[in-house]
């Protein structure tokens, strides 16, 4: 078997050496550290080269990225669907009683469901394939979208919305594993804020397809259930795309070579944080649970969440509040989606050409703060639609946040269950936040939501003292890692390649230092002294 030698002409020599020789297999398990370690332990470190790494990430991108985009393009419809049902009539169709709770309980029930399914999901991300998990996933609930057609009052739209929140809750979690299994430090904000951004392009193509479907006229079918049954059947569709595309990891995916898997792997290693273990470990959960910054990132998350769990269910209904009529509503929430989009692909390039995540989520919490000021003082007359509509604008910022709070979490934390188990309790406190979120609006406080709006406008400045306090800890982290290596005679100071594009010399600079060792051990960040923190 050929080896791979850390050397710039060893690249070259290997890979005609891989692609005449039969296929390259790990000859052991390595039980207890990462598959990547299993992929290359018959082999060196090798060096990956500028050109190489753009090759691969190239071919990642145009297997990986799609479908990450589609299918979180389709389940954020599909949440949103409740949205745009209420102004077809869905309130009145079911008999649900505009002065009580009952439709914000159907905008929360989704969200308690992905908060109890957390620990489950955290377990089979570890343990399962990801690829086969995810398609599973995505069929089981695109039929349960399909079966809200046929629920008839509050019990019904109760127990299939529930379902329906149980059967979505591994989608983002699961997406950020993707991500962090195929992309480099300073690749993953930009791929975690593609996905998300398709938040903002529901919001513009859901509101033509809500617009376009409710003009069907239908004597068997309302037109909710038309837009439930449309949804959801071609949710089905792409689950089977997903099932069969969608790899398990770089060391099994299917439109590689055993060359391109070990530079897929090897890229990674100055990330620190492995790629898959598939072995549960108890260590790391606790090691989670107890670090500090698990929980600053659980608040962020909860306090963001509360005001996109009432903003996503109320929102058109705030926007019919200024007067408009129930066409013109669906029309006019289409430029909040532009402006999600703006905010969330803009803030991951500004974080990712600042290599910090920080500054970036304090700016992204302005202007929210303005829009909700703007919507707490202005009168709703008709002269002042104008001025309320670029308030509720204004407040649409607020989805560009959390995937930098969600990258920001992944990039700082090492081992694999550790990583899945943090991800599952910040998508216990997005799920809470989500959760309260529209029980702090209620149909019967139009027009004004006074009572929503402040809980928002705190919880904004909320997060910018939360930012605060994290970086703080962080710079804490770094300089005792520093110390550590330090005292076992490493370099204090180390070149970290996994935030951009590196030079040549840097790369063998980082080869020859050692640094890395311990990247596939699958170790926590806390117990891996070259772990090099960001903020």
């Amino acid at each position: 078997m050929a080896k791979l030698e850390s050397t710039p002409h060893a690249i070259e020599t290997s890979k005609a050496d891989v692609e005449t020789s039969e296929s390259i297999k790990p000859t052991h398990t390595v039980r207890g550290k990462d598959k990547a370690a299993e992929l290359l332990s018959s082999n060196e470190r090798i060096l990956v080269t500028p050109a190489d790494n753009k090759r691969i990430l190239r071919k990642i991108d145009l297997v990986i990225l799609p479908i990450l985009l589609s299918v979180y393009f389709l389940q954020s419809l599909d949440k949103t669907t409740l949205s745009y049902a209420s102004v077809f009539g869905l309130i009145e169709d079911a008999g649900l009683d505009p002065k009580s709770q009952q439709f914000s309980w159907l905008g929360s029930i989704v969200y308690i469901a992905q908060l109890v399914m957390q620990p489950i999901v955290a377990v089979l991300l570890v343990k399962l394939r990801m690829g086969k998990f995810m398609g599973i996933m995505v069929f089981i609930w695109g039929c349960i979208l399909c079966g809200m057609a046929g629920a008839k009052n509050f019990t019904g739209l109760m127990v299939t919305r529930f379902l329906l929140g149980a059967f979505e809750s591994a989608v983002a979690p699961a997406f950020i594993a993707v991500v962090q299994m195929w992309y480099k430090r300073g690749e993953q904000t930009n791929r975690n804020a593609a996905w998300y951004a398709m938040l903002g392009i529901v919001n513009i193509l859901g509101s033509l397809l809500s617009y376009g479907l409710g003009h069907i006229k239908s004597d068997l079918l309302h037109s909710y259930q038309i837009i439930f049954l449309f949804c959801g059947l071609l949710t089905v569709v792409v689950s089977v795309f997903v099932y069969i595309f969608m790899p398990d990891s770089p060391m099994e995916a299917g439109f590689l070579n055993d060359h391109e898997k070990m530079i897929a792997v090897e890229r990674l290693r100055m990330n620190q944080m492995g790629v898959a273990s598939r072995i549960w470990k108890w260590d790391h959960v606790f090691e989670a649970f107890m670090d500090p910054k698990t929980w600053l990132w659980f608040f962020m998350l909860t306090a963001v969440s509360i005001p996109s769990g009432g903003i996503t269910t109320f929102g058109p209904l705030i926007i019919q509040s200024f007067g408009f009529g129930k066409f013109a509503t669906i029309l006019f929430n289409m430029p909040f989606g532009a402006v999600q989009i703006i905010a969330t692909v803009g803030g991951a390039w500004l974080a990712t050409w600042l290599k910090k995540k920080s500054p970036v989520l304090i700016l992204l919490c302005i202007p929210p703060i303005i829009g909700i000021i703007i919507l707490m003082v202005v009168g709703r007359g008709k002269e002042n639609r104008g001025v309320l509509l670029f308030g509720y604008y204004m407040t649409s910022f607020y989805p560009g946040i959390s995937p930098l709070i969600y990258s920001w979490s992944g990039q700082n934390t090492g081992g694999d269950t550790k990583r899945k188990v943090t991800t599952s309790i910040l998508f216990v406190g997005a799920s809470a936040g989500n959760i309260i979120g529209p029980h702090l609006f209620k149909p019967s406080e139009r027009p004004h939501y006074y009572r929503g709006l402040r809980a928002n406008l705190a919880l904004f400045v909320a997060i910018i003292v939360l930012v605060l306090l994290s970086v703080s800890w962080i710079k804490l982290l770094n300089r005792k890692h520093a110390a550590t290596r330090e005292s076992m005679g490493k370099s204090a100071i180390v070149i970290d390649t996994s935030m951009g594009d590196s030079r040549q010399t840097d790369a063998e600079e980082v080869v020859a230092s050692g640094v890395g060792d311990k990247a596939f051990d699958d170790v926590t960040d806390i117990k891996n002294e070259d772990f090099l923190y960001i903020y």
